[in-house]
């Protein structure tokens, strides 16, 4: 437990705290006094329960598919004088389920003025008097709407993960330096940090719960992403974006889409990401699109130290999604509970109980209401957050993995960051689409 933690550590740790407004609830004394002994406890954030009061924030949806809907949704949940009030989506369909949606959940109507419709729709709503981007489009735009965000001075929550090539990722960091120069605040849809288990757990990690850490594996093994049925009139681009789940360019791919939340987890609890993957993957089941149904892959840090990770998109397969790390004395599965090599339970997250005496399970807040009442407790305050850099790595690391297994060939971080990879189509026009669904064959594609 006396593991010493670097100056800068807490420096961050406060500075973070402190724009949220949690001094109070842990204690600045405590915190202050702890940096000029230089005592090793670190006290997990205590989120607040709800944003503080202010002035109307108006925020504007880019993307308006299931989990646009769901961000607008938390964004009005996260505390008083919060509104959408316009919407942007290549398809007036999810523009119109969305309105319903919200509707039906907050008594909303937006305007058909403010709903934009088309590739450059996110223009037009950056434009319409928004102070606020939530940004949850297809990934492979994310970089262009965030960077417009960006230019235009406005705070932005962006889902995972920031990219899809590199290239995508240079883009979103560099907008993040540019936001961070504007004291704006970025909050990213990482909701594992935004989580009260996952926030407990990693404060008794760093205080030395299981040791110096080793290694550690994690899983995002699910059922499959289904078929899809192009229907007729439907442009090549129109079938590819409505069948995202299964094009590279659109999403990804699994590793970079779907593993990024297990990824993000572990390069937090061991506080840096992998220089190195080597990896592997293939194609089975999947009746649609370019990508991969799983992949296997080792990413290694820049110590030897390293953690296996697995994803896969298959029915009919045992699923399993979570993550374990294991330390010199002890494991934990990083959400709520912390293990002995005997398989002793010696910690468990405490969570709420039920109106039975029962614990629920759950976390008070939800991590999807949380990470927004974070983003706008930080606007309010005028405390920025900038979550960026994390988001930016984690995704990364799955393009580094991903591409270790495309081509059969350990890939490195510095060769992913200087890579020119970048994925999709020159100019976006309701028409034919020169994207092949042929998979990469390891072996036979150089990495990048």
């Amino acid at each position: 437990m006396e593991k010493k933690i670097k100056q800068s550590d807490r420096r961050q740790f406060i500075g973070n705290a402190a724009a949220l407004g949690l001094m109070g609830a842990i204690g600045a004394g405590y915190v202050l006094s702890s940096c000029k002994t230089q005592k090793s406890e670190y006290a997990p954030p205590v989120f607040p329960e709800t944003a503080p009061d202010g002035p109307v924030l108006k925020a504007g949806l880019i993307g308006c598919g299931g989990r646009g809907t769901g961000a607008a949704v938390n964004f009005l949940n996260a505390g008083p004088n919060l509104q959408i009030t316009a919407l942007a989506d290549v398809f007036q369909d999810r523009i119109d389920r969305c309105r319903e949606t919200i509707k039906k959940s907050h008594q909303v109507e937006i305007s058909d003025k403010n709903c934009f419709v088309g590739f450059d729709a996110y223009k037009r709503l950056i434009e319409s008097g928004v102070d606020v981007i939530i940004e949850a489009s297809a990934t492979h735009f994310r970089p262009r709407h965030f960077e417009a965000a960006v230019q235009a001075r406005k705070h932005c929550f962006i889902e995972k993960p920031a990219a899809v090539d590199p290239v995508g990722v240079r883009s979103v960091i560099a907008s993040g330096k540019m936001a961070e120069a504007a004291g704006l605040t970025v909050v990213t849809g990482t909701q594992r940090r935004h989580q009260a288990d996952y926030n407990e757990t990693f404060s008794m990690i760093k205080n030395g719960a299981i040791g110096e850490l080793i290694s550690a594996n994690c899983y995002y093994n699910r059922g499959g992403a289904g078929y899809f049925t192009r229907q007729e009139g439907w442009t090549d681009m129109e079938a590819m974006i409505r069948n995202r789940a299964n094009w590279l360019w659109l999403t990804g791919d699994n590793v970079v889409n779907l593993l990024v939340h297990n990824i993000d987890c572990l390069n937090w609890f061991f506080e840096k990401h992998p220089v190195k993957a080597s990896g592997f993957g293939g194609r089975y089941h999947r009746p649609t699109g370019d990508m991969y149904d799983f992949f296997s892959v080792d990413f290694i840090f820049d110590d030897q130290k390293r953690y296996q990770g697995m994803c896969r998109e298959m029915d009919g397969c045992t699923n399993n999604i979570g993550d374990v790390i294991f330390g010199t004395d002890g494991y934990t599965n990083c959400q709520n509970k912390i293990f002995d090599y005997n398989d002793n339970l010696i910690w468990e997250y405490k969570y709420p109980l039920d109106h039975d005496g029962k614990p629920t399970g759950r976390t008070a807040i939800s991590s999807y209401d949380q990470e927004m009442i974070n983003f706008v407790t930080a606007i309010r305050t005028k405390k920025p957050v900038n979550q960026v850099e994390e988001l930016a790595n984690s995704t990364l690391t799955g393009i580094m993995g991903r591409e270790s297994a495309y081509s059969g060939k350990d890939v490195t971080w510095e060769e992913m960051m200087n890579s020119d990879l970048k994925l999709g189509p020159k100019e976006y026009t309701w028409g034919p689409v020169d994207i092949q669904p042929v998979s990469p064959v390891p072996g036979m594609k150089p990495s990048t």
